[in-house]
């Protein structure tokens, strides 16, 4: 029974990844901004940045649906702060983490290529970046380069996985 979670900024392609592995894995997807509140969707629509008081119904929901996953499954999501992973951590003992590292200049170029009904503006791509606590020196924690092709991601953490990650 694995369970990950697919964390970095906007843009990075945690929910490409995220799907993709839990397809591999045959795993069940969760869509982390799925579980937001509809007040923080709608700030985030407003080029609000949530703080970590917004954020906390979020991870709470987060942490059952993980708890939850008596299978495994694959969670994206921003989990930017330490705290944040380490509140998903208590929920899901063992859990581990994907770390897409992504360029200001990539995350920004990408969230602008989006369309126009997703909940993020490219406005708030810097207030995440501002947030990132990069999971560096963290134990269960493998980090993939966000420029590199979706199959080249997969098979790196695949290969983690398999090598006790």
């Amino acid at each position: 029974m694995r369970k990950l979670v697919v964390m970095g900024v906007a843009g990075c392609g945690k929910s490409s990844l995220g799907l993709t592995l839990a397809q591999a894995l045959g795993t069940p997807y969760i869509e982390g901004d799925s579980y937001h509140a509809d007040e923080s969707i709608a700030k985030m629509r407003a080029g609000i940045p949530l703080t970590d008081a917004d954020r906390q119904g979020w991870l709470e929901r987060l942490s059952a649906a993980l708890a939850g996953a008596e299978h495994g499954g694959v969670l994206a999501c921003s989990a930017l702060k330490r705290s944040y992973r380490d509140q998903l951590r208590a929920a899901s003992p063992g859990l581990r983490f994907v770390y897409l590292d992504i360029s200001r200049e990539l995350s920004l170029q990408r969230v602008a290529a989006r369309s126009a009904e997703h909940l993020f503006p490219v406005s708030l791509v810097s207030s995440q970046f501002a947030a990132l606590e990069a999971p560096d020196d963290e134990e269960g924690v493998v980090t993939v380069a966000a420029a590199t092709s979706l199959d080249q991601q997969l098979a790196q953490v695949l290969a983690w996985l398999k090598g006790g990650g």
